[in-house]
């Protein structure tokens, strides 16, 4: 269905540049198409390949209620490959076809359930049946091959307090809830569940093809840092519940895969301890739990893989700012490439027979499903959830290529604004990913907290460097910014904005920088220790002070593991100078903070802190914004749109504008939509 936003009356945001790009609202991308950007959120295809659907990501309506996106199931046709509504009443997830029967199931909390619950639905159609429900929320589920056992995950039961006081303090990282494992037969009536009796906090589960044994990943508490530096992996035996093995691994990890002959598990995981991602590929024995890691030395990352026979896998992996996808073998011996980098961005798959089912995207689009059959050379759309996109007019994107100071190559991904006229410099953003170990690829670019195509309509030049540190480039290079934290990682961004202005493209005046988390850190300090470059910032979630970001961040030891490489008590004075508040004297950069109050990853005083230190030592201009109920981004419509609205207004203001603070409230007078 299109949708086409009609603005009626003025959407009144402070400054004139705002007001001149609403006139052409419909020709150029604005916030308010952001707030409404639907996409694919995953791809399911049954066994013998002829039935698949997909989730569609619905946002709310930021100016009608605060509230999370929705995620709705879609029927598509394998021979037509029209789709039609399934199930969007309801927000959906953990959707999986029942094996031996006709049906989808998915979790659900519908009106009236206590809890999550495990729900049925015929492919023919039909009103949703509670298959399973559970006296806590079901968090995740897998099938067995008979279509009639299921492993699922749930909290251990909330102890009951004995305190008889009616004020309840809350005792810091104590009296967590772990997540248990339980094994269930849902075709048995009155079946209870058996608990899987393994002391930790599960994070994944799956049954091997023979029903004969469950891998289960746990972590010894539910806390953060656990999860992602201490897991551990469990192969139990179905009938006892005893160990089986324990599969040699550490560091992080990712998704785990049965072999056909349930006896190899494929993993995506941390090449060692001090490996920042999980994008190696190791092999285990299930009933030895020996494990090897295979084609070590890939430059690129894994992202997912599934097993094609006993000896070999397809597998999904990020190549640069590209994407690839094809076939390799378990002994390590061979890798063949079945759809090369370069092309659309694959970011998902599911294969049945050789056909292939792809959630992907492309710089034009976001997520959609593609489709490619056994004698396709390449994947086809077969989905457009967004038509209005179609009609606006968006900037050109490319990859750019640059050599830092000491001969690393470095890439990035630049949005050239609207009717760009070569010659004409350009006011330019820089978009800075968080991790470090996270990277951008050449696919759709544009969110709430991201730039992209709004600003290349209000004539930005935006850029998304992949600084050292990035994933998708091997292990050595996804390291190489260990033990420098905010060194040489962040002049790349710097030499980046160089190469820009080299090529003609920016106006070297008017250079802005935002980022979330560690991109956050890099906004401040750009906006400190490089205020000089810098002539706008807009920080979220960000990192300003090393030293008490130890303390206060719910992941100090991944810190330690895979960023600083030393203990904060070793260095106190190295942690700060490399902390964007040691460098205040110098700012000049107009700030925009913008933090969740309820962030625990990185608190919402190193916000205070950096705005505190802005205002008290400088005449800098700093604004510092806060979204309650939100943590380490926003996930409610309103907030996210709001975000939007601030930061453009902000970047218009100094990049294009005259200079001055924009007010504090935001006045939106009338909006209508029509579907």
């Amino acid at each position: 269905m299109k949708n086409n936003i009609l603005l009626k009356g003025i959407l009144t945001i402070s400054f004139a540049v705002m007001i001149a790009v609403s006139a052409i609202a419909q020709s150029v991308m604005t916030p308010e198409h952001v707030a409404k950007t639907q996409q694919v959120g995953a791809v399911y295809l049954s066994a013998d390949g002829e039935y698949a659907v997909y989730t569609l990501i619905v946002p709310a309506d930021p100016l009608k209620e605060n509230a999370p996106a929705s995620s709705h199931l879609y029927l598509l046709d394998m021979e037509t490959l029209e789709s039609k509504p399934f199930v969007t009443g309801i927000s959906v997830g953990g959707v999986a076809f029942r094996p031996g029967h006709e049906s989808i199931t998915f979790l659900a909390r519908k009106e009236g359930d206590a809890k999550r619950s495990l729900y049925e639905i015929s492919l023919k159609g039909g009103e949703a049946q509670k298959l399973f429900e559970f006296s806590e929320n079901i968090s995740s589920y897998s099938w067995g091959s008979d279509g009639d056992h299921i492993v699922f995950q749930a909290l251990e039961p909330a102890q009951e307090s004995k305190n008889p006081l009616p004020y309840q303090p809350e005792v810091y990282e104590e009296g967590l809830r772990n997540t248990w494992a339980y094994m269930q037969n849902v075709s048995k009536e009155g079946h209870t569940p058996h608990r899987i009796e393994l002391e930790g906090s599960v994070s994944q589960t799956s049954w091997s093809p023979d029903l004969s044994k469950v891998v289960v990943a746990l972590s010894p508490t539910s806390l953060v840092d656990d999860t992602f530096m201490a897991q551990e992996i469990f192969v139990i035996d179905h009938e006892t519940r005893e160990v089986i093995s324990q599969v040699e691994h550490e560091g992080k990890l990712g998704a785990i895969v049965w072999s056909p002959d349930s006896k190899k598990l494929a993993m995506i995981a941390a090449a060692n301890i001090n490996d920042p991602i999980d994008g190696r590929l190791k092999i285990a024995d299930a009933m030895t739990g020996e494990s090897t890691i295979i084609f070590e030395n890939f430059l690129g990352k894994f992202e997912q893989l599934k097993w094609k026979d006993n000896n070999s896998l397809y597998y999904l992996a990020s190549k640069g700012v590209w994407s690839e996808l094809g076939a390799l073998r378990a002994d390590g011996s061979k890798m063949d490439v079945m759809i090369p980098t370069g092309g659309t961005m694959l970011n998902a798959f599911v294969e049945s027979n050789g056909t292939f089912l792809f959630d992907a995207e492309n710089p034009m689009h976001p997520d959609e499903v593609y489709i490619k059959k056994r004698r396709d050379r390449e994947p086809k759309r077969v989905t457009n959830v967004n038509p209005w996109l179609d009609e606006l007019e968006l900037g050109r994107q490319e990859v750019v290529t640059y050599t830092a100071e000491d001969g690393m190559e470095i890439e990035g991904l630049l949005i050239y604004p609207v009717d760009y006229q070569e010659g004409t410099r350009y006011p330019l953003i820089n978009v800075i990913h968080g991790g470090p170990e996270a990277h951008y690829d050449n696919g759709w670019l544009t969110a709430y907290s991201m730039a992209g195509q709004v600003a290349a309509g209000d004539g930005f030049a935006v850029f998304y460097p992949n600084y050292r540190g990035s994933t998708g480039r091997g292990l050595e290079f996804a390291m190489s910014s260990q033990g420098d934290l905010a060194g040489a990682e962040f002049d790349d961004i710097v030499e980046g904005v160089d190469h820009l202005i080299d090529l003609g493209i920016v106006d070297r005046d008017k250079v802005g920088v935002t980022g979330g988390s560690y991109g956050g850190y890099a906004t401040a300090w750009m906006s400190t220790r490089y205020s000089d470059r810098f002539a706008a910032g807009v920080m979220f979630v960000g990192i300003s002070n090393n030293l008490s970001k130890w303390g206060t961040s719910d992941i100090p030891e991944e810190l330690y593991l895979v960023h600083s490489r030393k203990r904060l008590w070793d260095d106190y004075q190295g942690y700060l100078e490399r902390s964007p508040i040691y460098y205040v004297d110098q700012a000049k950069t107009p700030l925009l903070i913008m933090h969740g109050k309820e962030d625990t990853r990185v608190d919402p005083g190193q916000s205070y802190e950096l705005y505190r230190h802005i205002k008290t030592r400088t005449d800098t201009p700093v604004r510092l914004v806060l979204y309650p109920g939100e943590g380490h981004g926003n996930r409610r419509a309103t907030a996210q749109y709001d975000y939007n609205l601030r930061a453009m207004r902000w970047f218009n203001e100094y990049l294009k504008g005259d200079a001055e603070r924009p007010d504090m409230e935001l006045q939106i007078e009338s909006r209508t939509v029509d579907n």
